[in-house]
Parts: C-alpha cells; sequence; structure tokens
C-alpha cells in the first residue's frame, strides 16, 4: 500500500502536467461591422499596453487584386477603431501592385515593426517594411528588404536575443510552385539581414512557420504544408542550426496556423484541422485552439468556429501581459473577428 501511494505521489505532477488547461470568459467580436472593402484576409495582432491591441490585415476586392491594401484598426478597451488604410498598392513602372500579409510585432526595444509584401502573387513578392515609435500612431517611410528577403511571410517573429529577430519566411517557386521554409535574422541595430536555412531532405511542400520556445536554446517551428498535416524542425542552439524537416501527427488543411508559447511553458495552436478538400478553401469550415505541453503531442481545447461550409481561417495568436490570449481570424472573408479568453489550470 505504501509503495502504492509512493508511486501515485511521484506521479501526480506528470499527471497534472498532461491535463489541459481550463477556458474561461470566451468572447468573440468582429473588429469591424461594415466592411470597408469587399474581401478582408490575413490578419496580425500586437498588444500596445493594457487594454489596447492594434490590429492589420489586407483588403480589396479580392486577393491579388490591384486595389488590394493594407488596414488597420486601433482597440482602446472594449472599442474598435473604424479601420484605416495604412498602405494602399504600389504603382511603379506603369503597374499597380497589390499587397499582402502584414505581420505585426514589437520588439523588447519598444519599435513597432510592419512587416508586408508587396507583388503580384506569392511567388514574385518582395518584401518590406515599416517602422513606429508611437504605437502605430505615424508610421516611417516603407523600407524594402534586400533582394531575396522576404522578413516574416505571415506569423510574428520572436526574439532569441535582444535585438536580434527570427523570421520565419518561406518561397513558393514561380517555375515548380514548389514551396520551401527557411528563416531570416535582422539585426535591429545594424538594420543587417541574413538567411537561416532549414534542411529539408525529403522535400516537404512547406511554407508559413511559426515559433515555439521550449526554454534555453530550444526551439521549433511549425509549418503549413500540402501533406494534410504540419510539418516541424528544432533548433538547439537559438535558431542558428535546424533539423531536418519532418511531419508531426497534427491534421491540417493546407491553410495558415499560428501559435504561441505561454507564460506557464505550455503551447497554443490555431488549426483548421480537417483534410484539405478540392478546392483551396474547402477544410477551412472548422478553426480550433489546441494545446501542447511538448509541440509533439496536440489536442483540441475548443472550436472557434465550426460550420458546415465557409471560410474560418489565418489565425494570428497573442498572450497579453495580463495572460488574455487574443486570436484574431478571417471570418468568411467579410471581415476580421476577436476572440479572447482566459487560460487556468485544473
Amino acid at each position: 500500500m505504501y509503495l502504492h501511494l509512493l508511486f501515485f505521489i511521484l506521479l501526480l505532477p506528470a499527471l497534472m502536467s498532461a491535463q489541459p488547461p481550463t477556458y474561461s470568459n470566451l468572447v468573440l467580436t468582429d473588429v469591424f461591422k461594415k466592411p470597408v472593402t469587399q474581401n478582408s484576409h490575413a490578419s496580425t495582432i500586437v498588444e500596445l499596453g493594457p487594454d489596447r491591441l492594434l490590429v492589420a490585415w489586407f483588403g480589396g476586392s479580392r486577393e491579388g487584386a490591384k486595389d488590394v491594401g493594407i488596414y488597420a484598426s486601433h482597440r482602446e478597451g472594449e472599442r474598435w477603431s473604424h479601420p484605416r488604410q495604412l498602405l494602399a498598392p504600389l504603382v511603379t513602372d506603369g503597374d499597380t501592385l497589390p499587397c499582402w500579409n502584414p505581420v505585426l510585432y514589437r520588439s523588447l526595444s519598444g519599435k513597432l515593426y510592419l512587416f508586408y509584401k508587396v507583388g503580384k502573387n506569392p511567388r514574385e513578392w518582395f518584401g518590406a517594411m515599416l517602422t513606429s515609435d508611437d504605437d502605430g500612431v505615424q508610421w516611417s517611410a516603407p523600407r524594402y528588404l534586400p533582394d531575396g528577403f522576404l522578413g516574416p511571410v505571415r506569423n510574428k517573429p520572436i526574439e532569441p536575443e535582444p535585438g536580434v529577430l527570427l523570421c520565419g519566411s518561406s518561397t513558393e517557386s514561380p517555375s515548380t510552385d514548389a514551396w520551401r521554409v527557411h528563416l531570416e535574422r535582422y539585426r535591429e541595430e545594424e538594420g543587417s539581414w541574413e538567411r537561416v536555412p532549414v534542411p529539408n531532405p525529403r522535400e516537404f511542400e512547406i511554407i508559413q512557420p511559426t515559433f515555439l520556445q521550449h526554454g534555453g536554446d530550444t526551439l521549433q517551428i511549425l509549418c503549413r504544408s500540402k501533406h494534410d498535416r504540419l510539418v516541424g524542425s528544432w533548433s538547439y542552439d537559438k535558431g542558428n542550426s535546424w533539423t531536418a524537416a519532418d511531419t508531426l501527427a497534427v491534421p491540417n488543411s493546407n491553410s495558415g496556423v499560428d501559435a504561441v508559447t505561454l507564460a506557464s511553458g505550455k503551447f497554443l495552436l490555431v488549426n483548421n484541422p480537417l483534410p484539405r478538400g478540392e478546392n483551396w478553401w474547402n477544410g477551412r469550415s472548422v478553426l480550433d485552439v489546441e494545446w501542447s505541453t511538448d509541440g509533439l503531442s496536440w489536442q483540441s481545447l475548443f472550436d472557434l468556429e465550426r460550420h458546415a461550409e465557409g471560410e474560418y481561417s489565418y489565425p494570428a495568436i497573442i498572450q497579453a501581459a495580463d495572460g488574455t490570449v487574443h486570436v484574431v481570424y478571417t471570418y468568411d472573408r467579410r471581415t476580421i473577428r476577436h476572440a479572447s479568453f482566459r487560460l487556468g489550470e485544473r
């Protein structure tokens, strides 16, 4: 009896750590009720301060159209501001190029970044960025990244060291449409960019990595793929080198995901967990929040959206300083939806 009790006591911490967190105070709101464009997609979110958020997305008549620009809205307390256009399509050399995939990030130095892409399509786009020193009230003029660099292609960077932004990036080949992931390191002080390869000997078709921080020097990326599941890679030296990419047992409908490392050390993932269909939008009618303690085994915590059809996709997730989790995502291309909730332990 004593041995059984001792075994249970020793096992109890592991059992408790494996219990899913509880969630409460789930609130869903639309960032805007009356769309300012026909199509809105690919939102990003950053915390500016207590009860202060900034969200950005691209909008226009349709994805890739020549009228697509970058829009943004602030939230103070519970109220979202009317969307304003931050960036118009780029007119250059007699052509008009749409904007794509904004990414907001506030570095440890306090500087606010808006990374984005410009181009006819993801096979030909190029990277650009704005910066702000006053929480997005005013922005710098656009700065175009050096040739061959895109910046964070869809998800927020991380900062393994102060002043060094590690950005998840990827390319889509103009000739073969092959998808390949790489990382890019941006040093704030020098304003320099450096490419970091991710080995992919099995040639997985992968794009749009998001980061998990496991403590110490250990990092992990999760990537969207054409293989009906996520693909990952690991680094044990703060992102300087990476293991060969490999599949994870996490179903995904070939849609963008985002993840966050919580203050507790656990991880959350926002994912479209259905199989992909004949068309690119198939499988995006369910959007869930999943949790993990190790980045390998994931369990669904709850559904943000569950419908027979429609597109609820391209999430971005952060945890605010007060512990509240914030998610923004495309709501059927009509608006951007914001979800907030609190986490607890069982």
